[in-house]
C-alpha cells in the first residue's frame, strides 16, 4: 500500500466534473493525497479547518461564466484565512488576464488549459513541501552568522522554501547578505549536488549579455572563435543566481521570461532549440514596482520572479548580528576592545555587512596591536560617526587591499565590472601605489 507524500491534501476547486476526474486520477498515480469540489463555500470550509496544504482552482464555478470574478472572490477569501496558501490557478485564455492579476496579489502561479501532467505535479509536490514546518538550525546554513531574531526568520523562510522549485526573488540593500540567501537555498534544495552559477546581471555589457547568459556559436559575433557555453547550460539540473536583476535590459528580460516559462533558448548565431532544467533565483537592491511603473522592467517578468520574496533589512535593522559578525571577520586573529565594540554596535552601516567586513578588514591591517580600538576602525573617539572618509571610499580601499591590489578581483569582490571600478577610484581619487620594476 503506498503512502502519500504528505498529511496535507491538494484541494480541487472545479466545476467540471471531467476535468475534476482527471485531477485526481493524475495526483493518485503521484501519491499525493488530494480532494475536490465544486463548491467554493465547502473549499473555504476545509481551507478553515486546516487540512489543505495547496489549493488548485478553477476561475470560473457557475455554467457559462467566463468572467473570472468567482475566481478572483474564492482567491481572495481564502488568503483572508490563510495568507500562506499556496494557491495554483487553472485558467482558460479568457482569465489570462485575471490569473496574472492574481499571481500578483499572491498566487504560487496559474496553469493553462490543457495543463503540462510533469510540471504540474512538480509544482504541486515543491509546494507541499514548503508547508511543512522548518527551522534554520535544521539546515545547513553555509557559514552565515547571525544573531537577531530578523535573520533566524529569514533563514528559517529559506531553507523552508529551499525544498521547492519556485523561483525566489531577494530584495534588499546592497552588502546585506541576499547572495548568502541564495546559497543556503540552493544548499538546502534538491538540486545541491548540482551546479550553483552566479552571475551579476548589472556588470554585463548589454552586448555580452546574450551569449553570456545563453551561449553563442563559434563566428556568431566578430572575434568569436570558440564555441561559448552560457550560464544556463552551465547551471542545467542546478541553481542559477542573478544578481542585480534590475539592471537586466529590456531584450535581456524577454528572453529570461521565455526560459523561465519554457525551459528553451538559442545559443547566439544557432537556430537549435535547446532545453534546461535550471531554478532560477534572483537579487535587487531596487524597486522593481518602481522599475515597472517607470517601463523599465517587465511587469510579467517581475511575476513570474517574483513567486516567493525574501526581504532581507540593512544591518542598521538587525543590530544583533554587528559583534558577532565583526567577531566572524576577525578569525580569531586580533580582539576588539570596549570602545571599538561600542562604535561598532552604535554605527548605522549604510554598506551593510559588507562595509562592517571591509572595515574590519582595514582595521587588522593598521592596528599596532593585537587590540583594536575604534580610531583603528576609523572612529573618531567622541563621535559615533566615523571620520569624513566616504563609505565608498573605504570599502573600494578595503577591497583593493584584501585584492592585493589587483583591481580585477577588487572589482569582483564589490560585483562591479573592471572599468566601472576604474571610474569610481578616479573619482574617489584612489591611487594604487605602483611597485618599482626590479632591476634585471
Amino acid at each position: 500500500m503506498r503512502e502519500a507524500l504528505t498529511a496535507m491534501k491538494v484541494l480541487i476547486v472545479e466545476d467540471q466534473p471531467a476535468v475534476a476526474k482527471a485531477l485526481r486520477v493524475l495526483f493518485d498515480l503521484s501519491a499525493i493525497d488530494c480532494e475536490s469540489t465544486s463548491n467554493p463555500q465547502r473549499a473555504i470550509a476545509m481551507v478553515e479547518r486546516g487540512e489543505i496544504g495547496v489549493v488548485l482552482q478553477d476561475m470560473n464555478f457557475t455554467p457559462g461564466e467566463t468572467s473570472g470574478e468567482e475566481g478572483i472572490e474564492l482567491f481572495r477569501r481564502l488568503r483572508s484565512i490563510d495568507p500562506n496558501l499556496p494557491i495554483l490557478l487553472i485558467t482558460a485564455w479568457t482569465s489570462l488576464e485575471t490569473a496574472v492579476q492574481l499571481v500578483k496579489e499572491g498566487a504560487a502561479d496559474y496553469l493553462g488549459k490543457p495543463w503540462d501532467d510533469k510540471k504540474l505535479i512538480a509544482t504541486v509536490k515543491s509546494l507541499l513541501q514548503i508547508r511543512e514546518p522548518s527551522r534554520a538550525a535544521d539546515g545547513d546554513l553555509c557559514g552565515m552568522v547571525y544573531s537577531s531574531d530578523a535573520m533566524e526568520r529569514i533563514v528559517g523562510l529559506a531553507i523552508q522554501i529551499a525544498k521547492s522549485d519556485v523561483p525566489v526573488l531577494i530584495s534588499g540593500p546592497n552588502g546585506a547578505g541576499k547572495e548568502k540567501i541564495a546559497e543556503i537555498i540552493h544548499a538546502n534544495s534538491t538540486r545541491s549536488r548540482a551546479p550553483f552559477v552566479k552571475v551579476n546581471a548589472g556588470a554585463l555589457p548589454e552586448q555580452l549579455l546574450e551569449s553570456e547568459l545563453f551561449g553563442a556559436e563559434v563566428g556568431a559575433y566578430t572575434g568569436s572563435t570558440r564555441l561559448r557555453i552560457g550560464r544556463f547550460e552551465t547551471a542545467n539540473g542546478g541553481t542559477l543566481f542573478l544578481d542585480e536583476i534590475a539592471n537586466l535590459p529590456l531584450a535581456g528580460q524577454a528572453k529570461l521570461l521565455r526560459v523561465l516559462q519554457s525551459g528553451e533558448f538559442e545559443r547566439l548565431g544557432s537556430s537549435q532549440t535547446r532545453r534546461v532544467d535550471v531554478r532560477v533565483l534572483c537579487a535587487t537592491n531596487a524597486d522593481l514596482r518602481d522599475a515597472i511603473a517607470r517601463a523599465a522592467f517587465r511587469q510579467d517578468l517581475y511575476f513570474r520572479l517574483n513567486v516567493i520574496e525574501i526581504a532581507v533589512p540593512p544591518l542598521s535593522k538587525r543590530r544583533d548580528d554587528i559583534l558577532p559578525l565583526a567577531e566572524h571577520f576577525l578569525r580569531g586573529k586580533k580582539k576588539l576592545d570596549d570602545g571599538a565594540r561600542a562604535a561598532l554596535s552604535s554605527y548605522d552601516w549604510p554598506g551593510n555587512v559588507r562595509e562592517l567586513q571591509n572595515r574590519i578588514t582595514r582595521a587588522q591591517l593598521i592596528a599596532t596591536s593585537d587590540t583594536i580600538t575604534r580610531e583603528d576602525l576609523g572612529f573618531d573617539t567622541a563621535d559615533r560617526e566615523p571620520r569624513e572618509v566616504p563609505v565608498e571610499k573605504r570599502e573600494i580601499e578595503a577591497a583593493l587591499v584584501q585584492a592585493g591590489g589587483s583591481v580585477s578581483r577588487a572589482a569582483e569582490a564589490l560585483g562591479v565590472s573592471r572599468q566601472a571600478l576604474y571610474r569610481r577610484m578616479e573619482k574617489l581619487g584612489i591611487v594604487l601605489e605602483r611597485k618599482p620594476r626590479s632591476e634585471s
